[in-house]
């Protein structure tokens, strides 16, 4: 599977993930088309070879004649709608520009439609963000992941003032994201633009074992010394197990000890019904020898602030860790068997050797043995029976 690492050691910007993607083979002329493709009349586009801190880079730069100074989300959205792009380009480029929005909404207390994007709305970040999620897909890239991020120290001068860096927006982009601050005296690293990429096209940290294919840098404006002022890209191959999914997703996790059976189970059954993947409970000892439970809730990504809050409210938590995991999982179906004149469902899970395996839903199991009177073992014995010749008839 070909994938790429975006390594922001010196932070990421839109025209530096472009930079990059050109550098590693992205199409130049590809590229120089793109505006008239957008519908941008005017624009045109500088590609050159630059140098920052002796590291050769690709620059990308966009000259654009008199714009809005300010753009509303509904309009970038239409404009994006009619991008002629792939459907899944048009999808990422669109959800990009929602995350700012919402970003930026949840920041200065109001709706995300109500936003005017500023220096996001500008036409160079349309391009930046429109031509960055399509440039992956034109590099064959099926997947893209993230290295710890560096995000800059000091403040920074926006439409809304001077802001501490990274400003507000950003760091909300960049939520279950590792960063880091750094290094002195180097301003601002991270772009809403940037971030925004990040939060729509990562799947989380990079895998342990891959194979480098190529690397290219996209430079940043500024060339301070010592440091090269660039956003590298890796293009590599990731060995795929057959028939495993790999996904990232949030682990939150918090410790309690003052809560007690009974409601720890309503709060697991809550986080559940909210759509939580897995709700696990695990005795741990806390500071001073109080005994007390470990509660970790594992989530998609976009169903985890949701949980958080429920989790927050239901239990006595009063602080939680958020870390991104990677989860392999290997494909199930559920099939249908007939055991003791009564249907149980049957899980059905294929390993990566093509080997498969089955096992009784507990709960038709317990079902059956109510309703029969048999014990719980003689019927899970009957149903597993079942699911083996389930798995001698090669049912898929």
């Amino acid at each position: 599977m070909r994938v790429a690492i975006l390594d922001p050691f010196s932070g990421i910007a839109g025209d530096m993930t472009l930079g990059a993607l050109v550098d590693l083979g992205l199409d130049a002329d590809w590229l120089r088309a793109l505006p008239a493709r957008l519908g941008l009349d005017g624009v045109t586009v500088r590609i050159e070879r630059v140098k920052r801190s002796s590291v050769a880079c690709t620059k990308v730069d966009f000259d654009i004649p008199p714009q809005p100074h300010s753009r509303g989300i509904h309009e970038i959205r239409q404009l994006v709608s009619r991008a002629d792009a792939p459907a899944l380009v048009r999808e990422r480029a669109d959800a990009a520009f929602v995350a700012i929005a919402t970003a930026e909404g949840e920041i200065h207390g109001i709706a995300p439609e109500r936003v005017h994007l500023h220096e996001v709305g500008a036409v160079d970040a349309i391009l930046d963000v429109v031509g960055s999620v399509w440039g992956f897909e034109r590099l064959g890239v099926e997947r893209v992941f993230c290295g710890p991020v560096s995000v800059g120290d000091g403040s920074v001068a926006t439409a809304h003032g001077v802001l501490p860096v990274p400003a507000p927006a950003t760091l909300k982009l960049l939520e279950g994201v590792e960063i880091r601050t750094g290094p002195e005296g180097s301003g601002e690293l991270v772009t809403p633009t940037g971030a925004a990429l990040i939060r729509v096209l990562s799947s989380g940290p990079a895998p342990m074992s891959l194979t480098p294919l190529r690397s290219g840098f996209g430079a940043g404006l500024r060339d301070p010394k010592g440091r090269p002022n660039a956003l590298r890209i890796v293009l590599a191959e990731v060995p795929a197990a057959q028939g495993v999914a790999v996904e990232h997703l949030v682990q939150i996790a918090t410790d309690v000890d003052d809560m007690d059976g009974e409601q720890l189970a309503a709060v697991a059954e809550c986080l559940r019904e909210a759509g939580a993947l897995d709700v696990v409970m695990i005795a741990t000892l806390m500071k001073k020898g109080r005994p007390g439970t470990r509660i970790e809730v594992l989530a998609s990504r976009d169903l985890a602030d949701r949980l958080e809050e429920l989790l927050f409210a239901h239990s006595s938590s009063i602080g939680l860790r958020r870390t991104i995991i990677e989860r392999h999982a290997l494909p199930r179906a559920v099939h249908t068997v007939h055991a003791l004149d009564h249907d149980i469902r049957v899980k059905v899970v294929t390993l990566p050797t093509g080997e498969r395996r089955a096992k009784p839903e507990h709960e038709d199991v317990a079902r059956v043995a109510s309703e029969t009177g048999r014990p719980l073992r003689e019927v899970a014995a009957s149903a597993r029976a079942a699911g083996e010749q389930l798995l001698h008839e090669r049912v898929p």
